[in-house]
């Protein structure tokens, strides 16, 4: 009887409450004119292919990082990634073995993405030692020096990147070198960037001994260095746009927002974006450290200031996009909250987080408003050198001369299927697929000449009489 009355018993207070937040959520339909504190994330499929072409182009990287790393252990990084790397090949043994302890990738599956990707990498049986090697073909050295002489060519653009990143941890403008490190490939820095940009440039920067890089104020540097993205594009937009009835005060603090296909707008929503649009806040490059947050006000304009800080080290992207763990380094000098993965979610007009890659493990932060259907808008040597890579991995195997390759690896199929078993797996998985595309080079396709061309420039590329030097 008591399970009864309890039964027909209004929920209690907490409980109602939290139900209607919870529903307020999902649909938005919500009366407060406030944003919401928890938002689900709604999938953009233009983001996410981006990143399943990265998925790609990581593990490229990775390989071949590797592959130096095995040819010469004790050369410094970056030696060879201005070029030469083209000419060093290692034997797979040993780059299998360096991939499952370092990228946790078993040799078979390395192996596979080489066969894979027949454009990047070639396989082939050693003339003189009789074991299977690896190495890049010429094309994808290329590719990987084009970007090296990007990267050199705007070096000083990378010193002013560097400069502002600095401005953006008042009041001491000093951040760890090991975190900047990390995202040095986001902001196009070389890998010796410690030594080639802080130390040889002492008037600008200062390494401690503690390992922090603190910037040194230059009477040479630019009157707009302090001068946000942000407020660039806001002026841009407000000169190009407006009309005798728009109001300053409504694109003074706005950001530029385009959600994703899908997310749920509602009236009070609109509202609530739209004071936030207007809400004041200080430049992220401002000293803050003596302002009162106690009322709430205040702690709404810091907020506000978080959002403009992101949105400005994501500007200063060469891409325009970087890691959310890369991202929480610098959570403290952005002051950005502990929970940075739902503070994101929160602005999602601004922000998209793709989790793909890593399964689902790898968070990407993006700056929409760069992006149209996910392409790049505005462009540079570097995004442009990177793209040669991804299409260079995206090319079909079908324009490789796959029979000659597959030929040169001679009985390296065993070795690289980590056993007879493995290797006639193998060989009846990749070879029958090469003997299909034989037959169909072989039969007189004389109107695609363009596939043609293709083969035999892979096929030079991949001559087994060029791959060993000594």
């Amino acid at each position: 009887m008591l399970r009864r009355i309890l039964a027909f018993r209004p929920p209690p207070p907490r409980a109602a409450a939290a139900a209607l937040v919870g529903g307020a959520n999902a649909g938005y339909s919500s009366k407060s004119t406030s944003l919401p504190q928890k938002q689900k994330r709604v999938r953009d499929h233009a983001f996410d292919g981006i990143m399943e072409v990265q998925k790609r182009v990581r593990r490229f990287l990775a390989l071949h990082a590797l592959l130096l790393y095995a040819a010469s252990p004790t050369a410094p990084s970056g030696a060879f990634s201005a070029g030469g790397s083209g000419a060093v090949s290692v034997s797979f043994s040993r780059l299998g073995a360096l991939s499952r302890r370092q990228l946790r990738l078993s040799p078979l599956d390395a192996g596979q993405f080489m066969l894979r990707h027949p454009h990047a990498f070639h396989l082939f049986l050693h003339p003189v030692h009789r074991i299977l090697h690896v190495r890049l073909t010429p094309r994808a050295a290329a590719a990987l020096r084009l970007e090296a002489d990007a990267i050199t060519s705007l070096r000083p653009a990378a010193i002013l990147r560097l400069r502002k990143l600095l401005l953006l941890a008042p009041p001491h403008h000093r951040l760890r070198l090991e975190n900047i490190h990390l995202l040095r490939r986001d902001f196009g820095l070389p890998d010796d960037f410690a030594d080639s940009i802080i130390q040889s440039n002492p008037a600008l920067f200062r390494l401690t001994p503690d390992g922090f890089v603190e910037l040194v104020p230059s009477p040479d540097d630019p009157p707009d260095l302090t001068v946000a993205a942000v407020e660039r594009s806001r002026e841009r937009h407000y000169r190009e746009h407006r009309s005798p009835g728009d109001g300053e005060e409504d694109a003074r603090f706005a950001f530029p927002t385009r959600f994703p296909p899908g997310f749920k707008i509602g009236k009070y929503f609109r509202i609530a974006v739209w004071k936030w649009q207007r809400l004041p806040y200080a430049s992220p490059y401002a000293d803050v450290s003596g302002h009162d947050l106690r009322s709430l006000e205040a702690q709404r304009r810091m907020e506000k200031r978080a959002v403009a800080a992101v949105h400005e080290l994501l500007s200063l992207t060469v891409e325009k996009r970087t890691t959310l763990e890369r991202l929480a380094l610098f959570r403290d000098a952005l002051g950005v909250p502990k929970k940075i993965k739902e503070f994101l979610l929160k602005y999602q007009g601004i922000f998209y987080i793709s989790t793909r890659g890593n399964q689902g493990k790898l968070h990407t932060v993006f700056l929409r408003e760069a992006y149209y259907k996910g392409e790049l808008l505005d462009s540079n040597e570097i995004h442009d050198a990177r793209r040669k890579q991804e299409e260079l991995l995206l090319m079909s195997p079908e324009k490789a001369n796959l029979d000659r390759m597959f030929t040169s690896m001679g009985r390296g199929w065993d070795e690289l299927g980590g056993g007879r078993r493995g290797g006639a797996e193998l060989r009846e998985k990749f070879l029958g697929d090469a003997g299909g595309l034989k037959r169909k080079i072989c039969g007189g396709d004389d109107d695609d000449d363009d596939d043609d061309d293709d083969g035999a420039d892979s096929g030079e590329d991949s001559g087994v009489e060029s791959l060993y030097i000594e």
